[in-house]
């Protein structure tokens, strides 16, 4: 069945699923059953479907509903996470479920919980359920529903602004992710409200305003639109006319192998939004990461990433996760959570959420302690004694090393921060933390590095 026919379905008229209102941070009780489905024929073409399985991955905090949120014209739940003691001056993620799923769906499975509690940040779950969509998916193909100061899209603006008076998040470091019909309405918050979100991450979606009717929806699920890079970047400015402030910086995720919303989407989302930052579609850099997926990067004007796009190979239709322990893994698997590779922290790392403010002067104490596995390039899995330099000691009073930032970083030489590694104590930006970019490294004094490309010199 067609997105346009599964999503467009009309309002059932049932109770919504969030149950009696609750204030506060009232921890929620995981829900027992399936939820409502349409029928078993329904559930393999959902465009975001998927039930949990899977224990809580963050602290005792827990998840709760937060109520009094605003007039709330699209009719949906706010939930909250928020890691215990989490001081003021914090970023926010907002995280939108898909189709079918609720709030602790995803505070369950998709890991940003863990992620919360690892590098401090607050995370808003919104939840619709199905007095507004038969199948609880978000209406990110309805003008009405997902566009500037309407519906569902006002609605998850007004639980930014309570998270924001709640915990004192900075207003200047909200992030929107989301998964396929949330990950769609995600789109069209990035388009609507670029002066509230400075970043986003779409996972199996489709670009903004892509659909602004239910009749239009499956076309956009399934095939190509044709559209030159412009085209779709005027539809991300429409949505707001005039705004001239920063655009936020977008992750794309999606599998090769996803046969309910079609791969062209992800090709799509890049054209929107390399247009709307004024760059090309040509990757100012590839790399492989885990899970067989490939990272292509597109820099804006200052030779930071702008645009992100993440393509698994052989990956359905789904978020993906990578349980386990590691630095790099997050999330459980379950249906529509796909263990191939944590986009979670590769996004966050984006972002700079591991606790870079993605700007160019990162704090010297941002050390090499970082472990390496947290690098967007680290799928080779290097080992961090595997350095080409002839003389990789750290130790030496003075000397001149060429490595790759990899290795420099795993020396001690240098730190990396929101995935850029910087030279020790000069803080010079080397680039792209990875095993590719290679610089060479002077210490003019103890600790004190410096990029010496041109050669050290006497």
């Amino acid at each position: 069945m067609a997105l346009a026919e599964l999503a467009g379905l009309a309002r059932a008229g049932r109770p919504a699923r969030s149950g009696p209102a609750r204030t506060g941070r009232e921890p929620r009780r995981r829900r027992s059953g399936p939820g409502r489905w349409a029928g078993a024929a329904l559930a393999g073409a959902l465009i975001a479907g998927g039930l949990l399985t899977g224990a809580p991955q963050a602290s005792a905090a827990g998840l709760g509903q937060v109520t009094g949120f605003g007039t709330n014209p699209g009719n949906l739940a706010m939930y909250s996470y928020v890691p215990t003691a989490l001081p003021a001056g914090k970023p926010l993620v907002v995280a939108l479920h898909g189709c079918t799923q609720t709030a602790t769906d995803y505070y369950n499975n998709s890991g940003w919980a863990q992620l919360a509690d690892r590098w401090g940040f607050a995370v808003v779950f919104p939840q619709t359920g199905s007095a507004n969509n038969v199948l609880s998916c978000f209406s990110w193909f309805d003008s009405s529903k997902d566009t500037r100061g309407k519906g569902e899209a006002l609605s998850v603006k007004q639980m930014v602004d309570k998270a924001v008076a709640l915990y004192g998040s900075d207003p200047s470091r909200v992030y929107v992710t989301g998964l396929s019909a949330g990950a769609g309405m995600a789109a069209d918050l990035l388009a609507d409200y670029p002066d509230v979100f400075a970043g986003g991450s779409i996972a199996s979606g489709l670009p903004a305003q892509c659909a602004t009717t239910q009749s239009a929806a499956s076309g956009c699920q399934n095939s190509n639109q044709n559209l030159t890079p412009a085209q779709w970047g005027d539809k991300v400015r429409a949505s707001y006319p005039g705004y001239t402030g920063p655009w936020p910086r977008v992750a794309i995720w999606h599998g090769s192998s996803d046969s309910t919303v079609a791969p062209v989407n992800a090709t799509e989302l890049r054209d929107q939004w390399t247009n709307v930052w004024g760059i090309g579609q040509n990757a100012s850099a590839t790399q492989a990461l885990p899970g067989n997926t490939t990272l292509s990067v597109y820099n804006d004007g200052a030779g930071r990433p702008a645009v992100q796009l993440y393509s698994i190979s052989g990956m359905g239709h789904g978020l993906p996760v990578s349980p386990g322990s590691g630095t790099t893994n997050c999330g459980q698997s379950g249906a529509y959570f796909l263990n191939t590779i944590c986009s979670s922290y590769y996004t966050g790392l984006f972002w700079g959420l591991d606790g870079a403010t993605a700007t160019a002067s990162p704090s010297p104490s941002a050390s090499a302690s970082s472990s390496p596995s947290s690098s967007p390039s680290s799928s080779p899995s290097p080992s961090p004694s595997a350095s080409s330099s002839p003389s990789s000691s750290p130790s030496a009073p003075l000397g001149c090393w060429t490595d790759n930032n990899y290795n420099q970083v795993a020396a001690g030489r240098a730190h990396q921060s929101g995935g850029y590694a910087y030279a020790n104590g000069s803080n010079q930006n080397m680039g792209l933390w990875n095993l590719f970019v290679t610089h060479t490294l002077k210490e003019t004094s103890a600790g004190y590095f410096v990029v010496a490309d041109s050669g050290c010199g006497a």
